[in-house]
């Protein structure tokens, strides 16, 4: 499957006319970038940076049992859309299971964490209006070294920590441990 392609439109109030007035913006790279973050593939779909409003699409390939920690994000909310797999949600203290052509939002100020509850793994899209979650997944990602995923990799303390500092940049604070079972 390629790219996944962005458009944004936005109506405009409507004329004295009645007619409504809709433009399309196509917010595309040439070639999306992708970064391997932490154990996870993700693809930069529509960076922030390519449209006057901001909003962030990337495209994550998890493997089984993946996880982020705990964690809050301070200026934007995160809307997940399970393309592949299962994936158990933790948003707030609500816990839900959601599955391929399912969504779910982690608005700002609340706590949240994910986990891949499918064997063969899962993909979904992540959408934020800010570009801080793309931001920290630039600034801890590195390049990938094949299409697939990364090694798994247990993170270190270090790794830890310096995770906890680039996600406060973002305006985002790590709370606690990733799900487990």
């Amino acid at each position: 499957m390629g790219p996944i392609q962005s458009f944004h439109f936005n109506c405009a109030a409507q004329l004295s006319s009645g007619e409504r007035s809709i433009t399309w913006e196509r917010a595309m790279t040439a070639k999306p970038e992708s970064v391997w973050f932490i154990n996870s593939h993700v693809t930069l779909s529509r960076p922030s940076s390519a449209s006057v409003d901001g909003m962030s699409v990337t495209e994550h390939r998890l493997p089984f049992g993946d996880s982020p920690p705990l964690h809050v994000h301070h200026r934007e909310d995160e809307i997940f859309h399970v393309l592949e797999g299962v994936i158990r949600f933790r948003v707030g203290e609500a816990e839900t299971v959601a599955g391929p052509g399912e969504s779910l939002v982690a608005p700002k100020g609340v706590p949240h964490t994910f986990r891949v509850e499918s064997p063969e793994g899962a993909r979904m899209l992540v959408m934020t209006p800010c570009g801080d979650f793309e931001g920290l997944a630039r600034d801890v990602g590195r390049p990938p070294e094949h299409p697939g995923l990364p090694e798994p990799a247990e993170p270190t303390p270090q790794m830890i920590a310096a995770l906890a500092e680039a996600a406060e940049r973002r305006r985002i604070t790590l709370l606690g441990p990733p799900m487990t079972a």
